[in-house]
């Protein structure tokens, strides 16, 4: 054989080797590019400003919740717009596991209608909501020196002196609009002054620079058992075991104002389930110790029980249970 023969073999051996690589199927990395979730901290949105109800659980739950993922959570307060502007943060967030949003009812049931033409994202479709945290009621709650201690009291005082201020967690919350709900059934005139969340507004409330509030019960537990702060009123259907000397507004004649506040945790909607779904249990396997159900007690609230599915259908249903109340409402941004 001649060596261009040789040659002309060599080049058809690996050509033909060449081939059968090209034919032969791609087949994955192993898992080198895909390191298992999570493995660098958690960002946690929560969409008011430090102190509040939310924020509280917000520490309380991650607290338990980073030992079992391993890795830790760094909470960042950004509150406005009725909690519509931390919320919107994670609405345009990588899809990645590394961002979650203390969703609230404030954003999802009232923000998302009231500011509706100005937030980009939808409350069902751009989110997963893998699972809810809490339900509970809001205190009504008043200086210690102001002359009324009770919802029709107050409405009392109103009619006689009309503008009476209340302090709120911002113009969009649902203690917003709940006191507007309050203002129409008792026909009084009442000026709201909105605070960047709800701590700051109950501080002011206990300083005297406001005479009342209306805000998640959690928050203020502690300060309505201190004595600095008086409690005078429930936004449930029957008084609260943990404080029975609270009167609700129903039985001071308004039925038609309750009020259940809830809150969840939530990613973005293109979040890979197998993630969701980890970070459910987890915060599932929280909600259930012991020590969590004992602390949610003292708080006078009732820790989450719908995850995954459940949790994205009750979020669906709340939004349009409150829009056309929100309409009704009358309540602007402006």
């Amino acid at each position: 054989m001649t060596d261009i023969d040789h040659a002309t073999l060599s080049r058809r051996a690996l050509l033909g080797t060449g081939g059968a690589l090209l034919a032969a199927p791609v087949l994955p990395i192993p898992a080198l590019a895909q390191a298992p979730w999570p493995n660098r901290p958690i960002r946690l949105v929560v969409p008011f400003g430090p102190g509040g109800s939310t924020d509280v659980l917000a520490r309380l739950l991650t607290e338990q919740m980073a030992p079992r993922l391993g890795q830790p959570f760094v909470l960042e307060n950004r509150p406005g717009a009725g909690a519509t502007l931390g919320t919107g943060v994670v609405a345009d967030a990588a899809p990645d596991g590394y961002t979650v949003l203390l969703s609230a009812i404030s954003a999802f049931s009232v923000g998302s209608t009231l500011y509706r033409g100005r937030i980009t994202w939808d409350p069902v479709r751009s989110f997963a909501h893998v699972g809810m945290i809490q339900s509970g009621y809001y205190a009504l709650m008043a200086n210690n020196a102001a002359p009324f201690a009770n919802p029709g009291e107050l409405a009392a005082a109103a009619r006689a002196r009309p503008g009476i201020a209340y302090a709120t967690s911002g113009v969009g919350s649902l203690p917003h609009l709940f006191m507007l709900r309050y203002c129409q059934a008792a026909n009084i005139e009442m000026q709201h002054i909105p605070y960047r969340g709800g701590a700051q507004a109950v501080n002011d409330v206990v300083a005297g620079v406001v005479p009342v509030t209306l805000d998640g019960i959690a928050s203020s537990v502690g300060l309505m058992r201190n004595g600095q702060i008086k409690g005078i009123g429930i936004t449930g259907p029957t008084r609260q075991p943990l404080f029975p000397d609270m009167p609700t507004f129903v039985e001071h004649g308004f039925p038609g104002l309750v009020a259940e506040g809830w809150a969840g945790m939530a990613m973005p909607a293109a979040t890979p389930r197998p993630v969701q779904e980890r970070f459910a249990a987890v915060l599932k396997e929280v909600l259930a110790l012991p020590q969590i159900v004992e602390r949610y007690r003292q708080l006078a609230i009732d820790p989450g029980t719908r995850f995954g599915a459940e949790a994205q259908a009750f979020v669906a249903q709340e939004v349009e249970t409150w829009r056309p109340l929100v309409i009704a409402s009358g309540a602007t941004v402006d």
